[in-house]
């Protein structure tokens, strides 16, 4: 079993090869994970003075989008490839956005004094987490009394055939040896309660989790093959080493597949993320004492 270092060594090789694909494609993903940064943002009470850490944050959001709600607070981006972060904190430039920072480091190592934020979000970054425990004890160790986290994963393969099509087209080429249960992979935390039990463990309570469906939209299906096969990490390092044959033989079976989801000249491929929020004891003060709402 590789250690805490090696994994995220790991991680940071394959981010930051992936990068120039998020930034290629980061109008199509922001769309298809928008409705997953609006669920983590109404549960997360920001003000217009909220101060924010944003884990795992890739090309940016909901860094960004907390940082437009709150334009007399402040945000800090983090990331483990600084490829990433180039990017988020070029996309702030673009629009303008100056309340927010940005810092490379590991979730369960983070850089800031006990109790600086009033909120944490957390989109997409638990299943690739070598130690889920630490990392949360670090968030609840940065978040002020009240404060609140919510991050969100993925459910199970078969929910999300955005992925799934690309998986089974590769599955009938190349043997995929399975995931270890406790190694970090995309669907590690599919079943619902598994973050839950995380939080609870580290102290949260008020704890609750929401099933957010969202959908992949691409002009086609080569659109389709086109994205998946350069930014999903699942299908990107599933694909080293395919002859180029393969490949094809791969790409038609994944065309194919997805197929069943166009309409007219859009194809609409459909997924389901699961959001968890949970509350840090302690009473929530000043402006930042809004309700997240209910799940």
């Amino acid at each position: 079993m590789p250690s805490a270092e090696e994994i995220r060594a790991g991680q940071r090789a394959t981010w930051a090869g992936l990068s120039p694909s998020w930034e290629k494609w980061d109008d199509v993903i922001t769309s298809q994970l928008s409705p997953v940064g609006d669920a983590i943002l109404e549960r997360l009470g920001i003000t217009g003075t909220s101060h924010h850490l944003d884990i795992a944050s890739g090309t940016g959001e909901p860094g960004l989008s907390v940082a437009r709600r709150a334009p007399r607070g402040h945000v800090v981006l983090t990331d483990l490839a600084p490829e990433m972060i180039d990017i988020a904190m070029r996309r702030a430039s673009a629009e303008g956005i100056t309340n927010i920072e940005a810092h490379v480091c590991s979730a369960d190592a983070l850089p800031f004094a006990d109790a600086t934020f009033d909120s944490v979000s957390v989109r997409f970054g638990y299943m690739f987490f070598p130690d889920e425990a630490k990392a949360t004890a670090e968030f609840a160790r940065v978040l002020k009394p009240g404060g609140r986290l919510c991050s969100s994963v993925w459910v199970r393969p078969d929910a999300n055939p955005w992925t799934a099509i690309a998986m089974e087209a590769i599955a009938t080429e190349i043997v995929l040896a399975p995931s270890a249960p406790s190694a970090p992979h995309m669907f590690r935390f599919q079943s619902p309660g598994q973050i839950g039990t995380v939080y609870a463990d580290a102290g949260f309570h008020e704890i609750a989790e929401l099933d957010v469906a969202i959908q992949l939209v691409v002009r086609s299906p080569a659109e389709y093959w086109e994205m998946i096969s350069e930014h999903v990490s699942l299908v990107a390092l599933a694909l080293q080493g395919v002859d180029g044959a393969a490949r094809n033989r791969i790409r038609s079976r994944a065309l194919e597949g997805v197929g069943q989801f166009q309409e007219g000249d859009t194809v609409r491929v459909p997924g389901v993320a699961r959001c968890i929020v949970g509350t840090k004891p302690g009473e929530r003060g000043g402006e930042g004492s809004a309700g997240a709402g209910p799940l």
